[in-house]
């Protein structure tokens, strides 16, 4: 039974590596996620270092970079529904492309300034939008459904890869070549993502009878929310990110003052959650065929439990260590969760609604963040960052609940659409 286990496991992975057209997305996917975090970590380099920015204006920075998420996922969505969706990814990073060619020139010509930085990184983020939405609706339509948890595996993998080694190739950059050789390669990176995307052979879809984006909406969000395995899902998520940026408004504070990290020493414990991020993708997808498939859904929210005690702990044993144990388990347990409640996504939701409900998601964990850094910043400063913890705590208890109560563990394989 074993080796017939590990032999159709086997079979299975290197199935799942055949789809050229998924090939060419994975890969545009990792160059595209590649000069996204590059220019984000490039960005406010250049305002602290050039400009002379303060921590009002890289805010400023942070703000316009993250807008988009709130204010284009879900139009995003709807166009990936109605229109070729490698076209609207390409012409996506063809704008970010193009955003980013402009920053060369600009400090050539030394017209450069933060709201102009700003403006060029809304533009720029309008490529990582489209992506984070498009791909989700896309891989169905280029791979066969029993390979869906590979490819999101792949596509994590990728995003994972760039997260972790991004800023500091872009650091590495800046302080090299200097920040106009920075942006350049962001913007070749975006063009040759864009290249690929185009080459992509995408099946064709029956047109869409023409109707109002309200409407498409509120289709969307009704399929989201009537359903009993979606609606979980989405709650889950909304509470995982409201809590772990209760979290991280509290940790660098926290990780300073009372574990007597230094700054290097804090750096290495977020290094670790890259890791952990790097980890849980690459045994994503044989988690998912060596349990039962709602067991696979459920580990995410549970490690997150034993991420939070992890520093919980740290309360009474302060201790770097505990912290770092923390990280790589928050980094490497969601990850699972991302790609396991995606491909459970992927599998139930209808082909004209692929994209709405990607951006339903996408809108709601992004909107989920700023509310749970602001709690964290309002708890911290009245009560300190020791009860950030503890609410964090609760929050993550509260996530794992919601997903526990629901039918989503019960579900012994992936379940067809209804």
């Amino acid at each position: 039974m074993s080796n017939n286990l590990s032999n159709n496991l086997s079979k299975s992975l290197h199935h799942h590596r055949l789809p050229p057209a998924f090939q060419r997305l994975a890969w545009s996917n990792l160059i595209a996620q590649s000069a996204d975090q590059v220019a984000l970590a490039a960005t406010p380099m250049v305002a602290v270092l050039a400009l002379g920015a303060g921590a009002g204006a890289t805010g400023l920075l942070t703000a316009a970079q993250t807008l988009p998420f709130l204010l284009l996922s879900f139009p995003a969505g709807v166009i990936a529904d109605r229109t070729a969706r490698r076209s609207l990814m390409a012409t996506a990073e063809a704008v970010r492309s193009a955003a980013l060619l402009s920053l060369p020139v600009l400090i050539a010509l030394d017209w450069l300034s933060v709201p102009m930085l700003a403006m060029i990184g809304f533009l720029a983020a309008t490529g990582t939008v489209a992506f984070s939405v498009t791909a989700p609706a896309l891989v169905p339509a280029l791979v066969p459904r029993q390979a869906f948890a590979a490819a999101n595996g792949r596509l994590e993998l990728a995003r994972s890869t760039a997260f972790a080694a991004g800023p500091a190739l872009a650091g590495a950059v800046v302080a090299w070549l200097g920040a106009s050789p920075t942006f350049l390669l962001a913007a070749v990176l975006s063009a040759a993502a864009a290249m690929l995307l185009i080459g992509i052979s995408e099946p064709q879809r029956p047109p869409q009878p023409p109707r109002h984006i309200v409407s498409d909406l509120k289709e969307g969000a009704r399929f989201v929310w009537q359903h009993e395995w979606l609606r979980p899902i989405l709650l889950t998520a909304v509470v995982w990110n409201i809590s772990w940026f209760v979290l991280q408004a509290a940790f660098v504070p926290y990780a300073v003052h009372r574990l007597g990290l230094s700054a290097s020493g804090v750096g290495i414990t977020l290094a670790i959650y890259g890791i952990g991020m790097v980890a849980g993708a690459l045994l994503a997808s044989r988690i998912v065929a060596w349990m039962s498939f709602g067991a696979a859904v459920v580990i995410g929210p549970l490690v997150s439990v034993a991420a939070i005690a992890a520093m919980v702990a740290t309360l009474q044993w302060p201790s770097g260590a505990l912290a770092g144990l923390s990280f790589f388990l928050f980094g490497a347990g969601p990850i699972v969760w991302v790609i396991s409640s995606t491909t459970l996504r992927q599998a139930v939701t209808p082909e004209a609604l692929l994209g709405r409900v990607s951006a339903l998601f996408m809108t709601a964990n992004t909107g989920a963040r700023p509310i749970g850094a602001a709690i964290g910043g309002l708890i911290g400063a009245g009560y300190g960052a020791e009860a950030c913890i503890v609410v964090a705590c609760i929050g993550f208890l509260i996530q794992a609940a919601i997903i526990l109560r629901s039918p989503i563990p019960s579900l012994a394989r992936l379940p067809a659409m209804a």
